[in-house]
């Protein structure tokens, strides 16, 4: 197995080496994380709304756990399919409009499950090549045809479309955030590609949803498109700070995902303590949309910030802000000196970015004060000029 270290090396010679750090949470200030002895400004986080340390989702994580146990102790199709369950999903296609829902472990899990179960051998799906991994990953579990179009090119996905008439089934799938550039599918021109060519949608509503929507139900509700998406997908470790991912639809698509989707099949049941955890989470998002204002006051202040120093980040309005800076060593040193500075942001490299695309993500989340912010873009800025990202 000597091969491994060979290719390893080769990675670090790159830049493209990854390893594991320890971190932990800060009690009570869900904006910080702790590194080794370090408090650090927690910009790299998906916990958008600030949810993940919400007293009232802990009290009831803590309830289902003393009083229903550690673990679900088997699969949902057997004896893991507690009524918790049931009345979450009841609530998830209300709050979604949406004939049914089903509850899934994580998103990479619902992804790769949902797309490799709806199409095979004959079939031909039409993906972003920005789409999640997840996605990407589905597809080569299912064995159709991978039709990649360009990022947000309708053109070239018409093409694509028109040379696969004759495929037996045809599905479009798209993040609606995109997660590592923070900018929208053109979700209305999809959905009327998608009926000029008789295909299924599915969009991927994880960087979106509890963001955008009245009610936290995402962005294609925001937009009043959700009764043109054939396949909802959202997650739960994001907005809702706790874990596990959903699918809403029609009747039919769940009960064909329940009795077809692998990855729910032969999966254990989410602890009880996570379902509850949720279910206050779905409240909390509905109920409380001063969270999604200030994370959209946010997200403009530090936008608005970076921009005004000079530096190219990603279009969009997501609080999810790249930062690109090209190479690979500079994004690393970037993010070395924001931790030195007190910042928390990561450095993201291929594969998951093309190539010369490197970036620091700074995610953002509605705990961030405008205090905090400003102090962050400063320090930003007087690391991209010792970096020459920035000229003086």
């Amino acid at each position: 197995m000597n091969w491994m270290d060979t290719e390893l090396e080769l990675m670090a010679d790159a830049s493209l080496n990854r390893s594991l750090r320890a971190s932990r949470s800060v009690s009570g200030y869900p904006g910080y994380t702790v590194r080794g002895e370090q408090v650090l400004l927690n910009m790299s986080s998906n916990d958008y709304l600030g949810l993940s340390q919400h007293p009232a989702i802990l009290e009831v994580m803590r309830e289902a756990l003393l009083t229903e146990g550690a673990g679900s102790g088997a699969s949902r199709l057997t004896t893991g399919n507690g009524l918790a369950y049931v009345r979450l999903e009841e609530a998830l296609a209300d709050w979604q409009n949406c004939e049914a829902a089903l509850v899934f472990a994580n998103g990479y899990m619902a992804n790769s499950g949902v797309i490799s179960t709806l199409v095979g051998r004959g079939d031909v799906v039409f993906s972003d090549q920005l789409n999640h991994a997840s996605m990407v990953d589905g597809i080569v579990f299912s064995r159709a045809e991978h039709a990649r179009y360009r990022h947000n090119d309708l053109e070239h996905l018409r093409k694509l479309l028109n040379n696969n008439r004759d495929k037996r089934r045809k599905l479009i799938v798209t993040d609606a955030i995109f997660s590592m550039d923070g900018d929208r599918a053109h979700l209305q021109e999809l959905i009327s590609l998608k009926h000029e060519y008789g295909a299924m949608l599915m969009v991927d509503e994880a960087h979106s949803g509890g963001l955008y929507g009245g009610r936290g139900e995402g962005l294609c509700h925001e937009l009043g498109l959700q009764n043109d998406v054939d396949i909802h997908m959202g997650t739960f470790s994001k907005s809702f700070g706790v874990y596990g991912a959903y699918i809403c639809g029609s009747r039919t698509l769940i009960r064909w995902l329940v009795n077809k989707a692998r990855p729910l099949i032969y999966s254990t049941a989410l602890p009880p303590s996570i379902i509850a955890g949720i279910a206050k989470a779905l409240v909390l998002v509905k109920e409380e949309n001063w969270r999604r204002e200030r994370i959209h006051l946010a997200t403009r202040l530090f936008r608005s910030l970076l921009c005004n120093s000079g530096f190219k980040i990603g279009a969009g309005d997501s609080p999810i802000v790249p930062l690109i800076v090209g190479d690979n060593e500079t994004a690393l040193r970037f993010s070395s000196a924001l931790e030195e500075e007190g910042i928390a942001a990561v450095a993201i490299r291929p594969p998951t970015v093309p190539e010369g695309t490197a970036r620091i993500r700074f995610s953002l989340s509605a705990v961030h004060t405008d205090k905090e912010l400003t102090h962050a873009a400063v320090r930003t800025h007087n690391i991209g000029l010792q970096l020459g990202v920035l000229c003086p």
